[in-house]
């Protein structure tokens, strides 16, 4: 069976979420949602997500995964909002549980809060096989961005979560909480080990003024032309590019909302005794 992927670009964040299905009426996997949230205000809307919906609706297709490439710091995740409405498993790599460790400690989360990844339906392992209907996803561990970073397989196409950017781009920084840049050089080679022909569809794309934005680019295009880890740049090289670009760069503007959000699979925090839900905003930790 020939998948059929259809994306979508969310502006706001840079972000790429996808819909993977054989056709009108099959099942159907979502790959990283986004929850729309105003930074300035608190407010949260499901416009990004809505469009999936009607996608899925539109097409009678049957929503049997939502899945998480990793914990996202750029953007909330849409997923119990999908689930809610339209039926599904939330997953996401079975490493989470170490992100959940480091996490619980920065924010402080509730005593309730547990750090064994219960919060998702289901937890990835590397190799592990799902399906959607008549396809089958394999699982691939991608440390290095965070330690519960997975990539999913169907046929010639890979969803690469943040393991890598289109080749004009490079590849994702390495310095959160948990990250590694030889695990993700040792990833990001993996992938590349893949046919020259496969598709690799991105979770992010931050274009240049010279094009619009992309949703999806070839193995062979990578291993020619990206900026950080084209064919021929050694680990010892790709580690010091690393270290050295990653202490330039400023925290996501999202980044403490995101995480403290997408590690409890999407869900906001319990609601306080006057009934509202609040975020946290730890100073000078990260």
């Amino acid at each position: 069976m020939t998948p059929i992927i259809q994306s979508f670009f969310d502006p706001a964040t840079w972000t790429i979420s996808h819909v993977l299905h054989s056709g009108v009426g099959s099942a159907c996997m979502i790959v990283d949602s986004v929850l729309d949230y105003d930074h300035n205000s608190g407010r949260t809307k499901t416009k990004s997500a809505d469009e999936l919906i009607d996608f899925i609706q539109k097409n009678q297709l049957k929503l049997e995964w939502i899945i998480e490439t990793h914990a996202h710091a750029d953007h909330l995740s849409a997923a119990p909002y999908l689930k809610k409405t339209l039926g599904g498993k939330i997953a996401i790599g079975e490493h989470i549980k170490t992100v959940q460790g480091v996490f619980t400690k920065v924010f402080n989360f509730e005593p309730e809060f547990q750090i064994d990844g219960s919060q998702f339906d289901t937890l990835l392992k590397d190799n592990d096989v799902i399906t959607i209907g008549d396809l089958t996803v394999n699982v691939l561990a991608v440390p290095g961005h965070t330690p519960a970073c997975i990539a999913l397989q169907t046929g010639n196409h890979v969803f690469v979560g943040d393991t890598l950017f289109l080749p004009d781009v490079g590849t994702a920084r390495c310095d959160f909480p948990g990250g590694d840049a030889a695990a993700l050089y040792q990833s990001v080679k993996r992938i590349l080990s893949l046919p020259p022909e496969t598709t690799l569809h991105m979770c992010h794309d931050y274009p240049p003024e010279s094009r619009t934005y992309q949703t999806s680019g070839t193995v062979a295009e990578q291993r020619a032309n990206n900026i950080h880890v084209h064919d021929g740049v050694s680990m010892e090289e790709f580690i010091k590019m690393r270290s050295t670009r990653d202490a330039t760069l400023a925290m996501p503007t999202l980044i403490l909302p995101a995480v403290q959000v997408n590690v409890r699979a999407g869900r906001l925090p319990p609601a306080e005794d006057n009934g509202v839900r609040y975020l946290k905003i730890p100073l000078d930790v990260l």
